[in-house]
């Protein structure tokens, strides 16, 4: 009985949300289309709403610790959950992330996340897709703020491993900027797919930065070692032991 009540508290926060996402969207619009500061407004708004929405029907609620980034600099997050992007978005002033091109054709999403500045970079071809992403990256056209790049280039949930790509390490080289690494647990509550939404506390937890200038192999290992090891204790003090669970190196 309890978990039925879960899953329909979980069907109402969904459903609302995706309501309030074309609401917020079209609301938004006339502003959004005219002014970047428009685009990120609406985007704050909506995630602010998620955050609060989840947390009253779902008893979900959500933290954000550590330095909130600000000005030009690299954001390396560990990406379990959508809902790891709403606690970012919520928190950051100037959000732009590396996504999926196909996301640019999603509607409402795809409209503010080119106004805000996100790179959208077709998967399949490596060398290609890096090459694309540095170019859009670098461009003069690309605003100011903050770039979020989930090194392991996809949604990751509690407990499984998967490598940290060579993209995120290029990005750090070429841009010369310091990068943020950023661990969650928020899989543990709003898993990467599924309708459950489980009560508990969400973190996303902002590290001490990594200057600019590492090599890119000492890079890529030193963001990896702290985001997993981070994120690991946010899990141990959500209940879980990612240690006890079999995954393949």
């Amino acid at each position: 009985m309890k978990t039925a009540f879960g899953y329909l508290r979980s069907l109402i926060f969904v459903v609302q949300m995706f309501a309030m996402m074309a609401l917020m969207g079209i609301a938004f619009l006339p502003w959004a289309a005219v002014s970047r500061r428009g685009a990120y407004t609406g985007a704050w708004v909506f995630c602010h709403w998620v955050r609060w929405s989840v947390r009253w029907i779902c008893g979900l609620k959500s933290e954000i610790r550590g330095d909130v980034p600000e000005g030009q600099v690299l954001i390396g997050s560990k990406h379990q959950s959508f809902f790891d992007v709403i606690l970012i978005v919520s928190a950051v002033r100037e959000p732009k992330f590396i996504m999926k091109d196909i996301l640019r054709f999603t509607p409402i999403v795809g409209f503010y996340a080119l106004r805000i500045g996100c790179v959208p970079v077709k998967r399949g071809r490596r060398a290609e897709a890096i090459r694309d992403m540095m170019a859009s990256v670098t461009s003069g056209d690309a605003p100011a703020g903050q770039l979020i790049i989930y090194p392991q280039g996809t949604r990751v949930a509690p407990g499984l491993r998967a490598d940290y790509k060579v993209g995120v390490a290029a990005i750090y080289e070429q841009t010369h900027q310091p990068c943020v690494p950023a661990a969650t647990n928020v899989g543990l509550f709003w898993p990467r797919s599924g309708l459950l939404r489980k009560p508990g506390l969400a973190v996303l937890e902002f590290l001490p930065p990594i200057p600019a200038g590492l090599p890119r192999d000492e890079f890529r290992a030193r963001l990896r070692q702290e985001v997993e090891s981070a994120s690991d204790a946010l899990m141990r003090e959500g209940g879980f032991d990612p240690d006890g669970v079999s995954r393949p190196d």
